[in-house]
């Protein structure tokens, strides 16, 4: 449960300025966190900072790992600044476009950097640290390593396609391929250690601050992953290690298709039996990185929805029962709950909120979902609230509230709206409306897309739900940054109570 009052940012790290292509966890990090703390903002929320594959569309959604690191969030400034690499190792750097991630062209440079980097490192001799992240990470980190060691082994084939006694993970075979992979794997150790290394002290640097990272923690993990191949157990599968069913939702008002997601489907009861310990794994990890994390599609705890695998709609799926608050009483035992925040949007069934309820989690509330013909009933209008409960303007999945309203909402919705707010305004101002409206709710939380704080439209939406091509891309221009209205939004953030 949020206890206190307070609002936020949220800005994906990939979204942040930099000189390499993609946001990092260098300079301009600590300079946003310098800024949120200037507007007297208490969170700086983030997408999942899992690796991301360019062959997957680098969606931070449909990761190869659900515990390593995103080595691409490695700063090569502070790569020199640890004497990792010298400035003249940085020579020449790409002319990398400004306003979108270069995923592609940035993975290309780094790969150079860190290869640079971890030969430095190899000569530099025995680092304590490292071999202390080493032994304190070996429950996840060394199968992951050799996860990465084997996919470019194999060039990048599905691990469903590896060599039988590799895909079955014969012990003797992993051994013999440890061996051959030796430098491969220790170099996927060092770039984990480093990205590790840089984002503690940047979360410390926002603790420092009184800032709280929220982290994102995706319901499903994809199935080339080392996941799936270090516990195909706890999936449903076949007998060939292949998905028997997938996930996705039902036909809707938004698809007449529904949507198909293609992850796997957990095997629940196993899971039951093992006393969730994969899961408990995977909360663990999200505590060593952020202080309080958002559960992607909530409801799937609840029931889920899973569609044969091989279908190429999601028409025939039928809904299942998920673990309920059993799940919930196992991870109790071990952690705090209050660090979960509900992503609860869509249907919200009375099975959802009994788990919202009894548990305390703070669901979600998106004003952009508002201003429909159910707006004096609408669980997303402000005067419906409950203090228990983070407000947005929208979401990474959500077009951007001016692109909202200049090419999505109907010429009723924007009556509804300048009907709420008590006045027309331009499209130019409807961003600042409706952070007027999450800042002045009753909602603990109010978050805000950077997007949103900058007014801007359409072109620098995050992602477009159901569709794999240009997501993902947004980014922050030096000039935005220096132009962002903090010191209006430090205004706002002191007058509605949130200081």
């Amino acid at each position: 449960m949020i206890q206190t009052r307070g609002s936020g940012i949220l800005l994906h790290v990939t979204s942040l300025p930099s000189a390499y292509g993609v946001g990092d966890f260098g300079p301009s990090a600590y300079r946003f966190v310098e800024a949120l703390a200037k507007a007297r903002q208490h969170y700086w929320q983030i997408l999942p900072i899992n690796p991301t594959r360019v062959e997957h569309a680098s969606s931070p959604y449909y990761s190869p790992s659900a515990f390593g690191m995103n080595t691409l969030l490695i700063s090569p400034d502070l790569l020199v600044r640890e004497g990792f690499l010298r400035r003249t190792d940085l020579e020449p750097v790409p002319e990398f476009p400004e306003g979108r991630v270069a995923y592609e062209a940035a993975t290309w440079y780094k790969d150079r950097l860190f290869s640079v980097a971890y030969q430095r490192f190899l000569h530099s001799g025995p680092e304590r640290r490292y071999e202390e992240f080493c032994d304190r990470s070996r429950w996840w980190l060394d199968d992951h390593a050799l996860f990465v060691a084997l996919k470019d082994h194999f060039h990048g084939q599905e691990w469903s396609r590896w060599p039988e006694e590799i895909r079955a993970r014969q012990p003797e075979a992993l051994d013999d391929m440890r061996r051959r992979l030796a430098d491969e794997i220790r170099r996927e150790k060092f770039l984990q250690y480093i990205a590790g290394r840089q984002w503690s002290a940047l979360h410390q640097h926002c603790t420092d601050r009184g800032i709280q990272v929220i982290g994102d923690i995706p319901i499903y993990v994809a199935y080339d992953s080392v996941d799936l191949w270090q516990n195909p157990g706890i999936f449903k599968l076949d007998d060939d290690l292949r998905p028997t069913v997938i996930a996705g939702v039902p036909p809707d008002v938004f698809s007449e298709t529904g949507q198909l997601w293609g992850n796997p489907v957990y095997n629940w009861p196993l899971l039951r039996e093992r006393r969730y310990d994969w899961w408990v794994s995977r909360i663990a990890r999200a505590g060593e990185l952020y202080d309080l994390f958002r559960i992607d599609h909530f409801r799937a705890f609840a029931d889920y929805y899973e569609i044969p695998a091989g279908d190429t709609t999601a028409e025939r799926g039928t809904w299942v029962d998920g673990p309920g608050a059993d799940f919930f009483e196992a991870l109790a035992r071990r952690f705090p709950c209050s660090a979960i925040v509900a992503e609860d949007l869509g249907a919200n069934t009375p099975a959802v909120q009994g788990l919202l309820d009894r548990f305390g989690f703070p669901g979600m509330k998106i004003l952009l979902f508002a201003f429909g013909e159910g707006l004096p009933k609408s669980a997303h209008i402000p005067h419906n609230y409950i203090p228990n409960l983070i407000c947005y303007t929208g979401t990474h999945d959500n077009n951007t509230a001016r692109g909202w309203f200049e090419e999505e909402a109907s010429e009723e919705d924007k009556q509804r709206f300048f009907a709420y707010i008590g006045r027309e305004v331009a499209a130019s101002e409807v961003h600042r409306e409706l952070i007027l409206l999450a800042a002045t709710s009753v909602a603990r939380a109010s978050i805000i897309p950077m997007q949103d704080v900058l007014g801007l439209g359409a072109e620098a939406r995050m992602n477009y739900p159901s569709t794999s091509e240009g997501n993902w891309e947004w980014r922050m221009t030096p000039e935005e940054f220096a132009d962002a209205p903090f010191d209006w939004l430090r205004g706002l953030t002191e007058l509605s109570g949130r200081a």
